[in-house]
C-alpha cells in the first residue's frame, strides 16, 4: 500500500476540502469498491461491510481538517477502515489484530482451543464509548439545526435533512429543492465543519472520536 501521497490525491483533497462534489464522487468511485472488498474479507458479511464502508467515509470527512498531504489517500483512508474494524470486533467481544499488510484475514488472539478470547470489559469499554459518541454527535447536531432555525436557514436545515436523514444524494437534494448542485455541497462541508468543531469543544475524551486527533 502507498504510504507517499501523490500531486493527483493532494489535488483530489484539496478539491474535497473546496466542496467540490465531483472530488467526492471521485474518492468514493476510487476506493469504496476496494474498502468494501478489504472489509469484507474480515467481516464475511455483506451489510456490516457495507456499514464500515459508510463508517469510514464518515470518518474521512470527521478528520478531514488532520489530514496530512504527506500521507497517501489510500493509506489513509485504509487506516480508518481498519480502525473501524477494530472497534467492531471489540463490540462483538472479540480481541483481533487488523494488519493493513495482509487485506485477507485478520489475526485472532486466541485462547484455548483457538477461540477468540472474549474481554467483557472491552466490551463494555466499546459500548461505552459508542454510546458517548452518539450522544456528543446529536448534541452537535441538534445545536447546529437549531442554530440555523433561529436565523431562518430553513434551506439549510431542510437539505442537511435530506442529506442525512433521508439519504439522498447531492443531485437529488438539489432537483428537489430546486437549487444549484455545488451549493448542496457547499452547505454540506461547512455543516461537517461546524459538527467537527462542535464535537471538539464538547472536551471528549482522547479515545472518543479519535478521527478528531489525526485521522486514525
Amino acid at each position: 500500500m502507498a504510504e507517499q501521497t501523490t500531486e493527483t490525491e493532494r489535488h483530489l483533497i484539496a478539491r474535497v476540502r473546496a466542496g467540490d462534489c465531483g472530488a467526492w464522487e471521485e474518492v468514493i468511485r476510487r476506493y469504496e469498491g476496494r474498502l468494501y472488498s478489504y472489509l469484507c474479507s474480515h467481516v464475511k458479511n455483506r451489510e456490516v461491510a457495507e456499514d464500515l464502508v459508510q463508517e469510514t467515509f464518515v470518518g474521512f470527512l470527521i478528520s478531514l481538517p488532520n489530514y496530512d498531504s504527506r500521507r497517501s489517500l489510500e493509506s489513509w483512508l485504509f487506516s480508518i477502515a481498519a480502525h473501524k474494524l477494530t472497534d467492531h470486533f471489540r463490540r462483538l467481544g472479540r480481541r483481533i489484530v487488523v494488519s493493513l499488510d495482509d487485506a485477507s484475514e485478520p489475526t485472532n488472539r486466541c485462547g484455548v482451543g483457538g477461540k477468540p478470547q472474549r474481554g467483557p470489559s472491552t466490551v463494555a469499554a466499546s459500548h461505552e464509548r459508542r454510546g458517548i459518541e452518539e450522544q456528543a454527535l446529536s448534541e452537535a447536531i441538534a445545536e447546529q439545526i437549531t442554530a440555523w432555525k433561529r436565523l431562518g436557514e430553513w434551506l439549510k436545515v431542510s437539505c442537511m435533512e435530506l442529506l442525512f436523514v433521508r439519504g439522498w444524494g447531492n443531485k437529488q437534494a438539489a432537483q428537489f429543492l430546486e437549487i444549484d448542485e455545488q451549493q448542496v455541497a457547499n452547505w454540506k462541508f461547512d455543516f461537517l465543519k461546524r459538527i467537527r468543531e462542535k464535537l471538539k469543544a464538547q472536551g471528549l475524551p482522547h479515545e472518543v472520536f479519535p478521527e478528531l486527533q489525526g485521522g486514525k
